[in-house]
């Protein structure tokens, strides 16, 4: 009895690889990317949304850090 033979699988094309995102999987994380920044760089607004005095003091002292 013979053992039954393998046929090779098609070579993989050697092109590069062609992957395709949706638009959102870059605009969401560039536009919550923006929106944090924002808040950083204008803690006044971190304080409208917080409520809460040590965050903004927070958001300040990185402004701080940041601007030297």
């Amino acid at each position: 009895m013979s053992a039954p033979t393998h046929t090779r699988p098609h070579p993989a094309p050697r092109g590069g690889v062609d992957i395709r995102l949706p638009w959102w999987a870059l605009a969401l994380p560039t536009l919550a990317f923006i929106v944090l920044l924002a808040l950083i760089l204008n803690p006044t607004d971190a304080q409208a949304a917080t409520g809460d005095p040590a965050v903004t003091r927070l958001f300040e002292r990185l402004q701080q850090l940041i601007s030297r």
